[in-house]
């Protein structure tokens, strides 16, 4: 599997830009706010969430392209997070 890949919730609130099996940065999408953060898996769990974001397990995840992800981001940086 190619590095990085790509996921979002259903609702639009969540991005996630997948590095590795155990990093992952996530754009999380608050009314009018945004917080982008970088996770790192340092426990069992948190593997596993990365895990099951890669496989799309449980449908919680949508895949999308790097190109949704990065519009996201530019507009929460461009207009604090509203989404156009």
């Amino acid at each position: 599997m190619e590095f990085p890949i790509y996921r979002k919730y259903p609702n639009n609130k969540s991005y996630f830009k997948v590095l590795d099996e155990q990093t992952f940065e996530e754009l999380r999408i608050m009314g009018s706010h945004y917080n982008l953060s970088l996770h790192e898996a340092k426990i069992l769990p948190d593997r596993n969430y990365i895990a099951d974001m890669i496989g799309l397990e449980g449908g919680f995840w949508v895949a999308i392209e790097a190109w949704e992800y990065e519009k996201a981001l530019k507009a929460c940086r461009e207009i604090g997070g509203k989404m156009p």
